[in-house]
């Protein structure tokens, strides 16, 4: 995201702030399919994820008085969504396996090329709950991996390792659908 995109978003954030009702309008227009899509491959694509998305919706504007920085608004966004979908999940939430951090050497961002994408969605559907978001949050939303580790509540190091471990799982789908 470059330097003039993240400065639109912030006005964008205080504009909603004042009640701004165009505002809104673009916001929502801004974050509600990446949103959509986000709750759809993490639980599923089912009428839980919509439910999901409108309660996001509800929590954003009943709380985005309460946020202190325009800039935290992309985490604090995917954290409450992340929140909602992780309550959901809960009776069905697979126990993630204890993971190592990866030094980042060993974790390059560039994987995959744009050509691949269409197999690399498809090839979401298949990776853990835990391995899903990590890659969504970093290549979908361009967040960082310190902007991750906040949403998802961990450590720095974990979100490595868990990009680490979901890249090698989706190569493995991406293999095993070519065979």
């Amino acid at each position: 995201m470059d330097w003039l995109n993240q400065l639109r978003g912030r006005v964008l954030v205080l504009k909603c702030q004042l009640g701004d009702r165009a505002a809104w309008d673009e916001l929502y227009r801004r974050y509600n399919p990446p949103l959509g899509y986000y709750l759809r491959r993490l639980i599923g694509r089912d009428q839980a994820a919509d439910d999901l998305q409108q309660e996001t919706w509800l929590s954003v504007v009943r709380n985005i008085g309460r946020l202190k920085s325009p800039d935290a608004f992309t985490v604090w966004f995917y954290h409450i969504a992340r929140s909602k979908a992780m309550s959901r999940l809960s009776t069905h939430r697979d126990v993630p396996l204890d993971e190592e951090p990866v030094a980042e050497a060993d974790a390059p961002d560039d994987a995959f090329c744009a050509s691949d994408a269409a197999q690399v969605h498809a090839g979401l559907d298949g990776l853990r709950a835990e391995h899903r978001e990590v890659l969504l949050l970093r290549f979908m939303e361009d967040l960082s991996y310190e902007q991750i580790a906040e949403v998802v509540g961990c450590g720095v190091g974990t979100v490595r390792s868990r990009i680490h471990y979901a890249k090698r799982a989706l190569r493995r789908q991406l293999e095993n659908n070519h065979e």
